[in-house]
């Protein structure tokens, strides 16, 4: 049985569902999955996600010292390569070098754990921390690493990007934009080490109670996600303020919480928008989907994104999207067939196009089955959660294979003696 350590920066994660997705299906597959998290979390109201909160191991720089700092000295070749490229090479500021010392020796004590547990594989949850952090721990304990990337740990905060792909033994990212983008700005990465493996939503959508309460005279516009810079909720609090002075009624929910809160109140109140918008704050999967129900547009202003769930789970529902046309979106969100795309950053494009929704939503009916039928085609959860771990359970290399074939795996920073 494969024994397989999954790490994420922080786990649970109330936004990022497929995390516990991934493990369930790789459960069900028979692989014992330890679920693995950088950061300590706080409890939840969902029992499913405290349920993983409880068998979480978080990591801490205290825990197993001297068997780290043994582990070190061991392997104290490994570390050099490391502290090499973190010291002596790359772009990043000198904050983020003396972070990634800090994260070095966090992988230390990871492997101290991993290596009491018989842990045969490392996957980490996407490309931040966490992952020089898994990829320390496997080159300690000569197991292989593989990694998913997503949207904003590729293309805003790729930092030592370059060494992960290196030494990870494969990595899985979620679009065919982020692939070429990979291999565009990493050459000497062999193609066949970059997959795609896309996330997608549940094809049995629940029953809707439509318990919220909406005026059918006005458009009712829908934004999901954090309240976080890159998800740029200002642009469409901006965009609201051009709707009104053009005369549109419309009603707007933003649903998700985070540390921008502040910020999108004191513009709503500045631009007297009050009656207008609502910020939900955070609000569960299960009550998220009347709202979907209720909304005639559902809307995504990010800066950057992989493919967003949202959109998916609005498509899903045979909701009309409204998104901007970078990154991987355009794979889902097909202009005039499955969906809407505006010009990034053009407030007055995306105001048009609200205003075409608001003229001709009582005959987007093709549109909206397009839409659904794109999503249960191209990114049905359950068969690409089958894909994924397909893909990751083929690459498991056991602990106990032939110490011959250890040469044939991608990093080769294993100790050979007979090459020795």
């Amino acid at each position: 049985m494969a024994k397989i350590a999954y790490l994420a920066n922080s786990f649970p994660a109330a936004v990022e569902p497929y995390g516990m997705a991934e493990i369930d299906e790789l459960r069900h597959r028979g692989a014992e999955v330890v679920p693995c998290s950088a950061e300590k979390t706080g409890s939840f109201a969902d029992e499913r996600l405290n349920g993983f909160r409880t068998e979480t191991q978080y990591l801490s720089p205290f825990q197993s010292v001297f068997s780290a700092a043994w582990l070190c000295l061991r392997k104290s070749s490994v570390l050099l390569m490391f502290l090499r490229r973190i010291l002596l090479c790359g772009k990043e500021s000198p904050s983020r070098r003396l972070r990634a010392l800090v994260h070095t020796w966090l992988g230390a004590c990871f492997a101290t754990r991993l290596e009491k547990a018989g842990i045969d594989h490392i996957h980490v949850h996407h490309g931040y921390y966490g992952s020089w952090i898994a990829m320390v721990a496997a080159r300690l304990l000569e197991i292989n690493f593989s990694l998913t990337l997503h949207g904003s740990d590729l293309l805003l905060h790729p930092s030592y990007l370059d060494i992960k792909l290196e030494q990870c033994q494969f990595c899985v990212t979620i679009s065919e934009f982020n692939r070429r983008h990979i291999l565009q700005r990493y050459p000497q990465l062999p193609p066949d080490k970059v997959h795609v493996r896309r996330l997608g939503v549940d094809s049995n959508i629940p029953a809707f109670r439509l318990q919220v309460r909406r005026d059918p005279r006005h458009l009712t516009i829908l934004s999901v996600g954090r309240l976080h810079p890159v998800k740029n909720h200002e642009f469409l609090i901006q965009a609201c303020d051009a709707l009104k002075r053009r005369g549109l009624s419309f009603n707007c929910w933003i649903a998700g919480e985070g540390s921008e809160r502040h910020n999108l109140e004191s513009l709503i109140t500045a631009l007297n928008l009050e009656g207008e918008i609502e910020l939900l704050g955070h609000v569960t999967h299960e009550h998220l989907g009347d709202f979907y129900e209720a909304a005639d547009l559902v809307v995504l202003t990010s800066r950057s994104e992989g493919i967003p769930l949202v959109l998916m789970e609005a498509m899903a529902r045979e909701k009309i999207v409204l998104a901007p046309a970078i990154t991987g979106i355009p794979e889902l969100v097909v202009d005039g067939k499955t969906g809407l795309l505006y010009q990034p950053e053009s407030l007055d494009d995306f105001v048009a196009q609200v205003e075409m929704v608001q003229r001709a939503r009582s005959v987007l009916g093709s549109l909206r089955r397009s839409a659904k039928e794109h999503v249960l085609r191209h990114f049905n959860q359950r068969q690409n959660l089958a894909s994924f771990c397909e893909l990751l359970m083929a690459n498991v290399a056991s602990r106990t294979q032939d110490p011959c074939s250890e040469e044939l795996i991608q990093g080769n920073f294993y100790e050979n003696p007979v090459l020795q």
